[in-house]
């Protein structure tokens, strides 16, 4: 399960909830009580006669990357080695989520001023493409690229996906909604990995790819009429114009990720030209792309949106690398390297289960630390399976443990976002959650990347060897310096997270 990411903005009276406003004048720092949206009816939930259709939609919607992100990253590793790519092992990863940040800001924008059908549509096709560019590729660089594309489409359908939930669904049933998302990995999480492995130790990793794209079918059929009976608009009729300053910090801020990569690929001295030039474009776009005081852990939405970036980030660059070393420093198939992760898809969707239950909202806060305190936890017991005296079983069980972590630290977040959000900032804030989160999964990916590399990482295998069998070369000590800093980071999230209420 290699994870997914989203934002958005609107107008409406402070005394309404949810879509319609958060916090309001009843003195709730996260503005939860009172009136819902327009759409609330009091009686339906989100399978009720008002939004089933709708709900099952987007869940569709998630349940394409789900399956897309359970059956890659299973693929990935044979992969890299098929293209003899496994130094540029980590920019598959991370060349995602570079593109995926200009498309996020791009669609925040889009969705204020035409509704979140376009980019959501548009998003979809996008990401069929660069499955497409992918599953052709004869090059590393190629496929990379594909997985550029792709990052495009993904940026913009899951910012789209955000606006729906905030535009369509009352407060009460945003964390319902949620933990739908959540849910709508589990059989993805089981199934992917074993059908991704299959394939590709018996047709290939090419035909994961190409086969994905079907997929697309499912949610274009069942959601467009539904959604354009509901957030199709913006609202209260507003169609504000489209900042280009923004989307210009958008470019600068990609294109900063993609010169720190590249230097971080490229460990000669010159390499530290590109890495100051990539710093000096990406430290001043994020600043001004996040909330004022993000980085300083402000109270409230600053803190919400770093800690989205933190929890992602970690527990992302860790996830990456995990087939990669039980494919390479244990023997193990693509398969059950990939079915390693499955049981953290299910406690995924336990924990952002468990977090919308409403006796809970009260302490939401709370909910993120235990989370994260879960995620440093299970991190930090992956790499003991690089002893052979070792289990591999104990990276299973350590991903159930962390996937449950995580179920209940981004449904937490997401929620917060939106409570905290009036609706004139919703496509704003939404979209600098997924900026945030997609700005951690770039930089943290692409550092366990450049270390595992200069460890030796990069020649693990040649790509002639078979699926199953030992590599010639060992380097352990590549995949620990991946795992360890990512669990150390995770611990002092934890610290963070006590800032997420804002100040009375």
């Amino acid at each position: 399960m290699t994870v997914a990411r989203a934002k958005q903005r609107q107008l409406g009276d402070q005394r309404i909830r949810g879509v319609e406003g958060a916090g309001g004048d009843s003195g709730d720092p996260l503005g939860s009580g009172g009136p819902v949206g327009p759409l609330d009816d009091g009686a339906s939930g989100v399978m009720g006669r008002t939004y089933r259709a709708l709900t099952l939609g987007i869940v569709s919607v998630v349940l394409m990357i789900a399956f897309e992100a359970t059956a890659v990253g299973t693929a990935m590793p044979i992969a890299a080695r098929d293209l003899h790519g496994l130094g540029l092992y980590a920019f598959a990863f991370s060349g995602y989520f570079t593109t995926s940040l200009l498309a996020m800001v791009v669609s925040g924008q889009w969705c204020d001023r035409g509704g979140p059908l376009p980019p959501l549509t548009a998003g979809i096709a996008g990401f069929a493409a660069g499955l497409i560019v992918s599953g052709t590729a004869h090059t590393m660089g190629v496929f990379v690229l594909g997985r550029a594309v792709q990052g495009l489409g993904g940026g913009l359908v899951i910012v789209a996906l955000y606006v729906v939930v905030g535009r369509a669904y009352p407060e009460r049933l945003r964390p319902s909604v949620m933990a739908a998302f959540a849910a709508s990995w589990v059989v993805p999480s089981i199934v992917g990995p074993l059908v991704s492995g299959t394939v590709t130790e018996q047709l290939g990793w090419r035909w994961v790819f190409l086969a994905i794209p079907v997929l697309v079918l499912l949610p274009l059929v069942v959601m467009l009429p539904a959604l354009r009976r509901t957030a199709h608009e913006p609202a209260g009729g507003a169609r504000p114009p489209m900042d280009g300053r923004r989307i210009w910090l958008a470019v600068a801020l990609a294109a900063g990720a993609v010169l720190l990569q590249y230097a971080g690929q490229d460990l000669r001295p010159l390499s530290v030209v590109p890495a100051v030039a990539g710093a000096g474009l990406l430290v001043p776009a994020a600043v001004r792309l996040l909330p004022a005081g993000t980085f300083r852990a402000v109270r409230g939405l600053p803190t919400v949106v770093l800690m989205r970036g933190i929890a992602a980030g970690t527990f992302l660059a860790a996830e990456s690398f995990i087939p990669l070393m039980l494919v390479t420093e244990r023997g193990m198939s693509a398969t059950l390297a990939g079915l390693s992760l499955a049981g953290g898809g299910l406690t995924w969707a336990l924990g952002s289960y468990v977090q919308a239950r409403p006796r809970l909202e009260p302490v939401r806060d709370r909910l993120v630390q235990a989370g994260m305190v879960m995620s440093a936890v299970a991190i930090a017991a992956v790499p003991l399976a690089l002893d052979h005296a070792v289990p591999t079983v104990i990276v299973a069980v350590a991903w159930c443990v962390g996937g449950l972590g995580m179920g209940l630290v981004i449904s937490s977040l997401s929620v917060l976002l939106l409570k905290v959000s009036p609706p004139s900032d919703a496509g704003a804030n939404s979209a600098a959650l997924q900026v945030s989160d997609s700005l951690s999964n770039v930089l943290l990916v692409a550092a366990a990347g450049t270390v595992f590399s200069a460890l030796g990482g990069g020649s693990l295998a040649p790509a002639t060897e078979t699926v199953t069998a030992a590599a010639t070369a060992h380097h352990p000590a590549a995949f620990a310096a991946v795992f360890v800093p990512s669990a150390v980071l995770a611990l002092l999230g934890a610290g963070v997270a006590r800032r997420l209420r804002p100040a009375p």
